[in-house]
């Protein structure tokens, strides 16, 4: 299988794991905190897609998928707001509440869309390429898309870790059956 290929698998699995965290969750679980200062389903997804589509337009040199009119506003979020995740306090992942919780599959299908688009057109002797020189060593295209997949994978294992934490809270907080 080749680099192309894997990362491909990959993506499409992200995708599919995080939707299906989120088919039939209840509205007032995708904003749920575990404590008052911990994160959301809905933060944990949009930080996903949202880092997913920041780094892999680094790699192809190309323009955000959240930089297409609508999506800061469907997030409800300010139109300035271009911030990935990376440091945001409590406060700002309370502030993530979309009205129309199916913003977060929208937005994951269309940034996944695009990364296997890219992927598709991508050169096998661009893996080794730096694409970033901030740290030592520097950041080849390979190891991005290495982390960028880390990353996902992880953000997604705590969605669903939350949405059974809330299953499993609520199932015990229901009255005891009469019969």
């Amino acid at each position: 299988m080749t680099t192309v290929a894997l990362a491909g698998e990959l993506f499409s699995n992200i995708r599919e794991f995080t939707l299906d965290v989120l088919d039939g969750l209840p509205d007032q679980a995708l904003t749920w905190r575990p404590d008052p200062d911990g994160n959301t389903i809905a933060w944990l997804v949009w930080h996903l897609a949202r880092v997913q589509d920041d780094h892999v337009a680094g790699l192809a040199d190309g323009e955000q998928v959240w930089a297409a009119p609508g999506w800061t506003e469907r997030f409800g979020l300010d139109t300035d707001d271009d911030r990935i995740g990376y440091g945001d306090s409590s406060d700002d992942v309370a502030a993530l509440a979309p009205e129309d919780p199916s913003v977060l599959g929208d937005y994951l299908d269309a940034v996944t869309d695009r990364t296997l688009d890219w992927l598709a057109g991508a050169d096998g002797d661009d893996w080794d390429r730096i694409v970033d020189r901030n740290w030592d060593p520097p950041v080849t295209a390979r190891v991005r898309l290495a982390s960028i997949i880390s990353d996902d994978l992880q953000h997604v294992g705590q969605a669903a870790y939350l949405r059974g934490m809330y299953e499993r809270l609520g199932a015990h907080r229901r009255p005891p059956s009469d019969t």
